[in-house]
């Protein structure tokens, strides 16, 4: 039985994700901040015939972390799918930026995928074949922000939010590139994924893209198994240019 992790998993893309993990069969415990939130979704998901756990999951919460990893220790015995989904968006202008703003975005975007991916890497390594999927962004892309015409730099408020996804890229490649050198890991297959721009709380909904569509990226990696890439920056339809 496959045992999945999805952060951020109560509403929108991570909801999504949990529920196309287990049509696929997969055991998924749906980590959402509020846990009265994740319990009315899994009970949604639940009423579809689905296998869902709701568990309290602050991101940033060392407590909350360790407390989902002993819980998958006494129940499971191993983590085949760490899906970092949960994220913040903050809106502020370059000219505007302070360094607050920034620790706020890193906190929820970078550090917390950190702090999850460390505390899970024993249950990880108990699995065949396991996946850590760090949900990024488009905008994390340098070479589309740069590109004449961009949206990307048009958007002068996403400044915390995309260099924190940006990062996120290069701590993926660089888990990526570490484990496969290392006998422990090898078997790892760590990857970023950006849904496009999708229908959400962070953008008030204004996406042309649904959750669903969004999703999609995640669950075709995961269902590559042992065959799926590591290392990579992906979209729906491919490598994402870096």
């Amino acid at each position: 039985m496959i045992t999945a992790l999805v952060s951020g998993a109560n509403k929108g893309l991570g909801r999504e994700i949990a529920r196309g993990l287990a049509r696929r069969g997969a055991t998924v415990l749906l980590g959402s901040r509020d846990l009265a939130l994740g319990e009315k979704t899994a009970a949604e998901l639940r009423a579809e015939g689905l296998a869902v756990t709701p568990v309290r999951l602050d991101v940033t919460s060392a407590a909350d972390i360790d407390d989902v990893a002993r819980h998958l220790e006494t129940r499971h015995g191993k983590l085949d799918v760490l899906v970092n989904n949960a994220g913040a968006r903050f809106s502020v202008e370059p000219a505007e930026l302070t360094a607050e703003h920034l620790r706020r975005a890193y906190e929820t975007n970078l550090f917390s995928v950190a702090a999850v991916t460390h505390r899970m890497l024993g249950l990880l390594r108990a699995a065949e074949a396991p996946h850590v999927v760090n949900v990024a962004s488009t905008s994390a892309s340098l070479a589309l922000t740069t590109a004449e015409g961009s949206q990307f730099a048009a958007a002068t408020d996403i400044i915390a939010y995309s260099s924190s996804k940006t990062a996120l890229v290069m701590l993926t490649i660089r888990y990526a590139s570490t484990f496969r050198a290392d006998p422990a890991y090898a078997h790892f297959h760590v990857n970023a994924v950006t849904p496009g721009f999708i229908a959400s709380d962070l953008n008030g909904h204004t996406g042309p893209r649904t959750a669903e569509q969004g999703a999609r990226v995640v669950l075709d990696l995961v269902a590559q198994g042992a065959a799926a890439p590591t290392g990579t920056f992906l979209n729906e339809d491919g490598p994402v240019p870096w």
